[in-house]
């Protein structure tokens, strides 16, 4: 590649990197006056590189937003960035609907690698190997999440053409908060204004979406994320379970997240045999919202469709808990106590 060519690539990818760079800063960039600076913009917009001249004290060039991508130039740990994300996002379902995109991405990229890049990214990928396997969720078309996202950022409510578990299918208003990707799949959380409840909607359910006119001020209380975990937790299941655990929070939450349950302080405590004996002169107990690691009475509330899974996984606790409801869970509970106790004993 010749020394004029290459700069002209150098200062594309200067102008890449955003903003306006000043003329002062290439010329010093490029190691050349500002004479050959304004030649080698010229050979860019030649090209159909939308290169914009900012006038002023602060002025310089910057690249323009066009609807054709310029050409990129990554560096060989910029290659092996891009197409081993577009590698584990393909399989985790971060990804558009349109599946041939990550495929056709990582194509073009291969193709332009020198050759000594190539091998070794090959070797990458022949020796990679995953504990989990290929994401099969269905993933949201672009479309849909480009004007979602849009809505978010801007505080601008959207119409969605959205069809739920039960196949029903139905044109819905939403005050968008945030978009949201859990286990591979991606969610748009907000406030239906008609009941002025939150909802939280699949966007591979979403078929169709488009900003409507007016706006809406920024939502107080938790972020996105924490809205959809705690909209899995309250979600209508078939069994609505409230136990009492004496545990921390940080023990509850390792195996309770906020997705599959609801944590909150008990009172009063249920513990029938208290200390007999307490500390006449106790040091000032911590703040127990503050202390996640202090442990007492918590009251937990989870949703679930099947209670099976449920006394194993308190018997993994360890922790003294009291079953409030359903009754169901505490015949569960005793039958799957009484099957270690013979099993025990037959060991």
């Amino acid at each position: 590649m010749s020394r004029p060519t290459g700069r002209v690539l150098t200062l594309l990818e200067l102008l890449q990197s955003g903003g306006t760079r000043t003329m002062a800063e290439l010329a010093d960039r490029l190691g050349v006056d500002g004479r050959t600076v304004r030649r080698y913009v010229d050979q860019l917009v030649d090209l159909d590189v939308p290169v914009q001249a900012v006038r002023g004290r602060y002025g310089g060039y910057r690249l323009a937003p066009g609807y054709r991508l310029p050409p990129l130039m990554l560096s060989d740990d910029e290659a092996i960035a891009v197409l081993l994300g577009l590698v584990a996002g393909s399989r985790s379902g971060l990804t558009t609907a349109a599946a041939t995109a990550n495929e056709t991405a990582a194509a073009k990229i291969r193709r332009v690698l020198p050759e000594r890049l190539a091998r070794r990214l090959a070797t990458v990928l022949e020796s990679l190997a995953f504990t989990q396997p290929p994401g099969e969720t269905a993933a949201p078309d672009a479309a849909v999440l480009l004007t979602v996202a849009d809505a978010v950022r801007h505080r601008r409510p959207v119409s969605i053409r959205y069809t739920d578990r039960e196949g029903r299918r139905g044109d819905r208003t939403l005050h968008p908060y945030g978009v949201v990707c859990h286990q591979g799949r991606w969610y748009v959380t907000g406030q239906d204004p008609g009941p002025g409840q939150e909802r939280t909607f699949r966007l591979d359910r979403v078929a169709d979406a488009r900003t409507l006119p007016g706006t809406f001020p920024a939502p107080d209380g938790p972020d996105p994320a924490q809205r959809v975990l705690s909209g899995f937790a309250t979600a209508d299941y078939r069994h609505q379970v409230a136990l009492r655990i004496h545990a921390s929070p940080e023990q509850l939450r390792a195996r309770l997240p906020a997705s599959v349950a609801v944590v909150r302080e008990c009172d009063p405590d249920p513990d029938p045999d208290p200390d007999p004996d307490p500390d006449p002169d106790p040091d000032p107990d911590p703040d127990p919202i503050a202390d996640p690691a202090a442990e007492r009475w918590l009251l937990v509330d989870l949703r679930a469709e099947r209670l099976d899974w449920l006394p194993p996984l308190l018997a993994s606790l360890d922790r003294p808990f009291v079953i409030d409801r359903p009754e169901e869970l505490r015949a569960l509970v005793q039958a799957f106590a009484a099957r270690l106790t013979t099993r025990a004993h037959d060991a």
